[in-house]
């Protein structure tokens, strides 16, 4: 399937609500919380939950091409998943909105439990990482493999307190300027209609009172007593010139989650579908697929590494039992066998079980 063409959608979800057509899209809407959340997906194959964007539009977004052709190369691979936070894009605009880590946090867990998505990756992008981070140390026998690009700790060490104040205070008095300064440090090296563009894109989803809450927000999330729970694999990718968010949070943040792997990749740009999305695309799908990744050029190495546990498991679904009967025997959850068994066939990169077992075989791993 190349980039570009039409992958189809997957079926609606039983326990959302009806669906709409926007920008080429079904977009689908689900109760978390009692709060509407709207969202949409594209692909095949193991789900990955997009999200968190600043001033995200499910609509709005997939118009913009490079936007669209990051999504479906992911969609290569993946069902990717995105969804409008409550308050902003497509979701419902009257309800309240998120106000803490936490909040966002029980967001993306409720919208996860809504749709019914089982073992998910997460993509948290910029403060999404928050989100992602926290929902992965929430759930963490549900998300199976963790990806936090342009992500922070603490946003209170994105800037000094006064640039901060000045910075909110812009965009709530003036979100004209506010929304020209803030393309100026998303965007950076993009031409003057670029910024142009993307500053009216700012103003097209958000009010001024919006964005300024938003803006607050993220300086406001605090994921640091939240990582030390997360216990799935995890990658953490961090443009080196970032302006928004700068490398070295990037570096704490995965300094503080245990066994997460760092790569810095070269660039300015802020958002992972400008500048080189390449690198982004490469390394997020090798290390979904539980490729080893080369620090330097992200590039994949050949021979999928499983833990020793996802050996033992394999050994028995290649002896024919199921689920239940391996969880009997390894003392383990029906569950946590299942996630192994996805994540075994997704580094792989095989559809069946009868497919693991015949790999196992050729490789002697029984």
């Amino acid at each position: 399937m190349s980039v570009g063409s039409v992958i189809p959608l997957a079926a609606p979800v039983e326990n959302t609500m009806p669906v709409v057509t926007t920008a080429g899209q079904l977009i689908r809407y689900a109760e978390v919380d009692g709060r509407t959340v709207a969202w949409t997906s594209v692909g095949t194959g193991p789900p990955l939950v997009l999200g968190g964007w600043w001033c995200s539009h499910l609509g709005l977004d997939w118009q913009d091409a490079r936007f669209r052709q990051f999504v479906l190369e992911l969609a290569e691979h993946h069902r990717v998943i995105r969804y409008d936070r409550p308050g902003s894009g497509l979701s419902d605009r009257d309800g309240p909105t998120p106000h803490s880590s936490s909040e966002e946090v029980a967001v993306l867990a409720g919208f996860i439990d809504a749709v019914g998505l089982d073992s998910p990756s997460l993509f948290g992008g910029s403060s999404g990482s928050v989100a992602a981070a926290g929902c992965a140390a929430a759930m963490p026998d549900r998300v199976r493999r963790l990806v936090l690009y342009g992500g922070y700790a603490n946003g209170s060490e994105i800037a000094s307190p006064a640039a901060r104040a000045a910075l909110v205070d812009v965009v709530r008095r003036h979100w004209g300027l506010g929304s020209r300064l803030l393309a100026d440090v998303f965007v950076p090296g993009a031409s003057a209609d670029e910024r142009a563009d993307f500053a009216r894109f700012q103003r097209q989803v958000a009010s001024p009172e919006v964005a300024a809450s938003e803006l607050s927000l993220v300086y406001a999330h605090d994921a640091t007593q939240l990582l030390a729970g997360v216990t799935a694999p995890t990658l953490v990718l961090h443009r080196r010139d970032d302006r928004a968010i700068p490398v070295a949070l990037g570096r704490d943040l995965a300094a503080r989650i245990a066994g997460a792997r760092l790569i810095e990749l070269d660039g300015a740009a802020h958002f992972p579908w400008l500048g080189n999305a390449a690198a982004v695309i490469s390394s997020t799908l090798s290390f979904l697929a539980g490729r080893v990744l080369d620090a330097d050029s992200g590039e994949r190495r050949a021979t999928p590494q499983l833990s020793d546990r996802e050996v033992e498991v394999l050994r028995w679904v290649a002896h024919g039992e199921t689920d239940a009967q391996i969880a009997q025997r390894l003392v383990l959850s029906p569950h946590t066998v299942h996630r192994h068994v996805s994540n075994i066939r997704t580094k792989l990169g095989v559809s069946s079980r009868a497919a693991a077992a015949a790999w196992a075989a050729r490789h002697e791993r029984l």
